[in-house]
């Protein structure tokens, strides 16, 4: 083979990788989109079943745990909770979920050091960002000290009509209450 066929050779296979490396990186801002990630660093993924290194956030403080499903560190240095959720938006998010983010909140801010301002509850057709206000931390903490106080009782009943949340539920098969 002559010199300037290795050349076309060489030149072919470095176009050829930097398509592969543009298609990767499109691929990647694509994700991202779909994902409802802000731009920044993403510092903790739970969505990746396969990530092993990722434990829980815990909060000795509060008796809390949870894994987020993404935290981004923006470029000033905040921390946004992502959770993503597998069903269509609801008109408004379910207290549930804002609740469980405000969550997610408090972890980072124990964890982190650092208060976020909001997070973001991603479903499949839209993104709601939360505020994280005081109101909503106050709500939270309120809501964590009556299930304490259940932890104490020795009945709990159940709070909704909801087939699918006993489905979903951890307790289901010992709940002689449940829906499912």
């Amino acid at each position: 083979m002559s010199a300037l066929g290795v050349d076309l050779l060489w030149l072919a296979v470095a176009l050829f990788l930097t398509l592969l490396a543009m298609l990767a990186w499109l691929s990647s801002r694509f994700g991202r989109r779909q994902a409802g990630l802000p731009r920044g660093e993403v510092i903790y993924e739970d969505m990746a079943r396969q990530s092993q290194n990722q434990e829980s956030i815990f909060s000795s403080e509060l008796g809390l745990v949870g894994r987020p499903d993404y935290l981004v560190r923006e470029k000033d240095g905040s921390i946004v909770p992502v959770e993503v959720k597998s069903g269509y938006a609801p008109p408004e998010p379910y207290d549930g979920h804002i609740l469980q983010l405000a969550a997610y909140c408090l972890l980072v801010e124990e964890a982190y050091g650092i208060r976020p301002s909001h997070g973001i509850l991603q479903y499949r057709d839209r993104a709601f960002a939360v505020d994280f206000s005081y109101e909503l931390e106050g709500d939270l903490l309120d809501l964590l000290d009556l299930m304490r106080e259940d932890t104490l009782t020795e009945e709990v009943f159940r709070d909704h009509d909801d087939p699918g949340r006993c489905h979903n539920c951890g307790f289901v098969s010992y709940c002689h209450q449940s829906l499912a």
